[in-house]
């Protein structure tokens, strides 16, 4: 994907749906969503087994998130990534984001055939820092 592409992510969704989000701090999920909200971005966690994160309510599903659900941000095994995906383009979603290790082709490709943006193992972190790096990230 090209850098004004991910750009336009970063510019144009203010909202990110984390789905696999954990509270504890020293998971990878929780480490790039504290570093997202720093920079201005809503996070939605989701995440069965958790109540709230970070001062936010964690639904246990995306069929149960009360907002609308443009970026889906993934970090559940490729196992479950299928699942995830049809959800979330049941839900209107526009974007797909599958971190580092969450990479399932099949749900990517359906995915971009519905007309999703997909980015596939790679990390939001990685990319905003790189990006803003070279010219600042006007955050929604």
């Amino acid at each position: 994907m090209s850098d004004e592409a991910l750009r336009d992510i970063f510019e144009t969704y203010g909202t990110v749906v984390t789905v696999g989000l954990s509270s504890k701090p020293e998971r990878f999920s929780n480490r790039v969503t504290t570093f997202l909200r720093s920079k201005g971005y809503r996070i939605i966690p989701v995440n069965p087994h958790e109540t709230e994160v970070d001062g936010e309510r964690a639904y246990p599903d995306l069929r149960t998130v009360p907002d609308p659900v443009e970026l889906v941000q993934i970090f559940r095994r490729p196992e479950h990534v299928p699942a995830i995906v049809d959800e979330a383009m049941r839900r209107g979603a526009k974007v797909i984001w599958m971190q580092d290790g969450t990479a399932h082709h099949e749900a990517a490709e359906r995915a971009r055939e519905a007309g999703l943006v997909v980015i596939e193992d790679d990390c939001m972190h990685r990319q905003f820092e790189r990006l803003d790096a070279i010219e600042p990230i006007r955050v929604p």
